[in-house]
């Protein structure tokens, strides 16, 4: 199974179009998308190609592949032009015996671990920064922003295939990996 991670889309058009045309190369199974996708937030700049509306109708085509989170910028009212859930502030997969825990990360991150085990994932969004590490037996992924990176990071998408994350600049190029196996 080939999953491909997106975060804190903040409405950009211009941005989520990079990133769907990187997800069309991957070929995922499953699209995730941890939380943050149609409003900027009162803290962040208005995006590039600002466009909520454009960014619902482009993820409703993907509805049936989608497995998103409520990120702390996402409300009920975007719930209402989105056709698929969101409202979540978690999910769980079970990825070959192991638990992917995805979060958005304002309230589950790797300060405040949810309850999980050694040998399981939490992947989360939230700080715009790509993060592929692992701590006390824990891994920890975040795939940073594709429209509003932080830290002179690159603007970043995920992929995890066969026990590896591959976090990837919006070329497809690898940035950082880690495996899980």
């Amino acid at each position: 199974m080939k999953l491909f991670f997106i975060s804190d889309i903040h409405g950009s058009i211009y941005y989520l179009n990079k990133a769907m045309e990187q997800c069309k190369k991957e070929e995922p199974d499953y699209i995730i998308i941890l939380g943050d996708e149609l409003y900027h937030g009162p803290r962040n700049p208005i995006p590039k190609e600002y466009n909520p509306e454009a960014v619902a109708n482009l993820l409703n085509i993907y509805k049936d592949k989608i497995i998103a989170i409520r990120g702390n910028c996402d409300s009920e009212v975007d719930q209402m032009v989105l056709k698929y859930p969101i409202m979540s502030d978690y999910s769980m997969i079970l990825y070959n015996g192991r638990r992917l825990f995805l979060t958005h990360g304002h309230i589950y991150n790797e300060e405040n671990l949810p309850n999980i085990s050694k040998g399981d994932v939490l992947i989360y969004g939230h700080i715009h920064v790509p993060v592929a590490k692992e701590q006390e037996g824990i891994f920890i992924i975040n795939p940073g922003s594709i429209t509003l990176p932080k830290e002179n990071t690159p603007h970043c998408y995920a992929v995890l295939e066969e026990d590896i994350f591959r976090i990837k600049t919006l070329d497809g190029d690898t940035y950082k990996e880690i495996s899980i196996a």
